[in-house]
């Protein structure tokens, strides 16, 4: 069945199915579009992506460290905030390139070998006190034909997962160094305590010091007059030493004339021996008894003399030699005498008894004599190693004592600046303990629990609530919808004609003629409006309010679009349709990122698809209006351009002819 429709380009009638199609073709459009790119999130197990674990564990304080093989765990594993997750596959280099080359994997995650190490350099600078960190790095690889978006999927998995590790090292690190807080503002204390404690310390020290110098003075009066004591006795045991030797050399002189004696006197015995002989055998001669005794008193003359001699070593037996001699020549003087006594019985005995005496008279004086020796011997040594030594030992004591005068008074000077120099450290040190339990205070303190949730927030400190889980933000379905309808309207005069062929010939007026061209494309227009909202919300799920403002938008647009695109056709004929094709170009180039160029943006505002665009995100009067001013607008064009048709020259209609 056909309809009183006039074709483009043809002299064929436009049939109902025609019509069907123009009106079908946004909507045909739209759904395949919104079809493929709405929540693709929900489809990623579509897409194979291969993971090649290259990385070396790292050993940190006696544990091992996979934090590539915990990386490959975790995008293997996924989100619980996503539906779905890619389909993984643990590779190698060359299965990896194989896959991308024939297409099995539409993406490639190689994380290096040194991942583990770099990811972990902070956490160990910051144990170590220094060294160099490093950022650990994984490469997205996907194939050279991949598909537009494939990249930003497997990129932002990627990005997502390596954020979710980092994440997880910085809290693991700020943790670790809010607990060091706590430890450090810990020893800070003790060390204000130990400050405190020393400053204390140290102010008694100085007080014991201030009360050295006044000790110290006394010890060196002390120590002084002790050396001048010492030398005093070290004179005056010189001097002992001296007379000791003295008497040692006269102890000698005795001991040898006592042992020279007792030798004399026991050479004697033997006269003695003949002279109690004579006494007794002449006994009755007086003569020969006073002759004999005056030769005994010659001899005890001589050992006198012996014995006496100047110096006198011994005056004991210097006496008894000088008193035998005296009676010897009393025996002599008075032999005739004797004689009569000594045949007395008594006398005869005690004069056998005179060589016994005399004998034990020269032991005597050899005994005496040998311990004289010995007693000179004994001085000697005495004065020599006991006095001598004593006298050494108190001249070292004198110059000791006179070296520990001297180190004393030093000591008093030093002890008085040790005094000061310990009452500024017990200054200094008090300032050192009131400035360390300051910082000690100052220092934040945690509990695990606290480090733990506050390590959380400072390596996430922001996060949103948006509930995006698709790459295409919530303009892309409006977008789309504006896009089509302005496709659909295109496609509309790509059918049918802006006006009547015979509008050179037709009586009506130049503005029945364009509405009459316009009612059906308005027509198709609004329904192609109609049915796209329909596939929109079975999609999209609007709720009623919103979804009444976006189908009356969408309506709108599609008559609105049918009178632009009307208006470009009427105008330029042919190159109408490809200004509207570069149109709905440009309507999409500056619908999907707001990072073209100003220029492009600003011709992208002034098109007729802008204020459709606007109205479909979320209606409002201003798009409505803008709308309509364009529908008016294009009326106007489209009649001006059909006036102007109807005005020709005489050789046109003769060609037409």
């Amino acid at each position: 069945m056909t309809l009183p429709i006039e074709r483009a380009r043809s002299r064929k009638p436009i049939t109902w199915l025609t019509i069907l199609g123009v009106l079908l073709l946004p909507a045909a459009v739209g759904g395949i579009l919104v079809a493929a790119l709405q929540n693709p999130t929900e489809r990623l197990d579509s897409m194979t992506a291969a993971i090649v674990n290259l990385d070396e564990p790292v050993t940190i304080d006696g544990q091992m460290t996979p934090l590539g093989r915990q990386l490959a765990s975790g995008l293997v594993e996924g989100s619980d905030d996503l539906d779905s997750n890619l389909t993984w596959v643990i590779s190698n280099k060359d299965d990896a390139a194989d896959g991308l080359a024939d297409g099995s994997y539409q993406a490639v995650i190689t994380i290096p070998e040194d991942f583990s190490a770099a990811a972990t350099s902070a956490g160990q600078a910051i144990s170590d006190g220094g060294g160099k960190a490093e950022k650990a790095t994984i490469t997205v690889t996907t194939p050279d034909d991949g598909l537009v978006a494939d990249d930003l999927i497997t990129g932002q998995i990627a990005d997502v997962a390596a954020s979710t590790m980092g994440t997880m090292l910085t809290e693991a690190t700020t943790e670790n160094i809010l607990v060091g807080f706590t430890t450090i503002g810990d020893q800070i204390g003790d060390a204000a305590d130990g400050a405190l404690k020393l400053a204390n310390g140290a102010r008694d020290a100085a007080t014991g010091a201030a009360a050295i110098p006044d000790g110290a003075t006394k010890l060196a009066s002390g120590a002084g007059q002790l050396g001048t004591g010492a030398s005093s006795l070290a004179t005056g045991l010189d001097t002992i030493a001296g007379k000791t030797r003295e008497a040692a050399d006269g102890a000698a002189q005795i001991g040898s004339g006592l042992i020279a004696g007792g030798t004399k006197l026991q050479g004697s015995v033997a006269d003695v021996q003949k002279l109690v002989g004579g006494i007794q055998g002449a006994s009755a001669s007086a003569k020969s008894a006073a002759s004999g005794s005056a030769a005994l008193a010659q001899k005890l003359a001589g050992l006198a003399a012996t014995a006496c001699a100047t110096p006198v070593t011994d005056q004991a037996q210097c006496d008894l030699l000088t008193s035998l001699r005296d009676d010897a020549g009393a025996v002599a003087a008075n032999a005739g005498t004797a004689s009569g006594i000594l045949n007395d019985p008594k006398v005869a005995g005690g004069v056998g008894a005179l060589p016994g005496t005399f004998t034990t008279l020269a032991s005597s004086m050899t005994q005496a004599g040998a311990g004289a020796t010995q007693l000179a011997g004994g001085l000697t040594q005495l004065a020599d190693q006991g006095i001598g030594a004593s006298a050494t030992g108190a001249r070292g004591l004198a110059s000791g004592a006179t070296q520990l005068s001297e180190g004393a008074t030093a000591l008093a000077d030093g002890t008085t600046e040790l005094a000061t120099g310990l009452d500024t450290l017990a200054t200094g040190t008090g300032d050192l303990a009131g400035g360390l339990r300051t910082a000690s205070d100052s220092l934040p303190s945690f509990s695990d629990s606290d480090s733990k949730s506050l390590a959380t927030v400072i390596a996430d400190p922001v996060s949103s609530n948006s509930s995006m889980n698709t790459i295409f933000g919530p303009t892309a379905i409006p977008l789309l919808a504006a896009v089509v309808l302005w496709f659909g309207g295109l496609a509309t005069f790509v059918v049918m004609r802006a006006h009547t062929a015979r509008t050179l010939t037709s009586r009506r007026s130049s503005a029945t003629l364009t509405l009459r061209a316009f009612a059906p494309a308005a027509l198709i227009g609004a329904g192609q409006g109609l049915l796209v909202s329909l596939i929109v919300q079975i999609v999209a799920s609007y709720d009623a309010g919103t979804w009444w403002a976006f189908a009356g938008t969408a309506v709108l647009a599609g008559v609105v679009f049918a009178a632009v695109n009307q208006a470009l056709v009427a105008l330029f004929g042919g190159v109408g349709r490809w200004i509207s094709a570069l149109i709905g170009v440009l309507a999409v180039a500056t619908g999907l990122i707001s990072t073209v160029p100003d220029w492009l943006a600003g011709i992208g505002a002034a098109l007729p698809t802008a204020p459709a665009f606007a109205g479909l995100i979320a209606g409002s009067g201003s798009a409505v209006a803008a709308l309509v001013v364009w529908g008016v607008l294009s009326l106007v064009a489209t009649t001006l351009a059909v006036t102007m048709r109807r005005t020709t020259s005489a050789k046109a209609v003769l060609a037409t002819a």
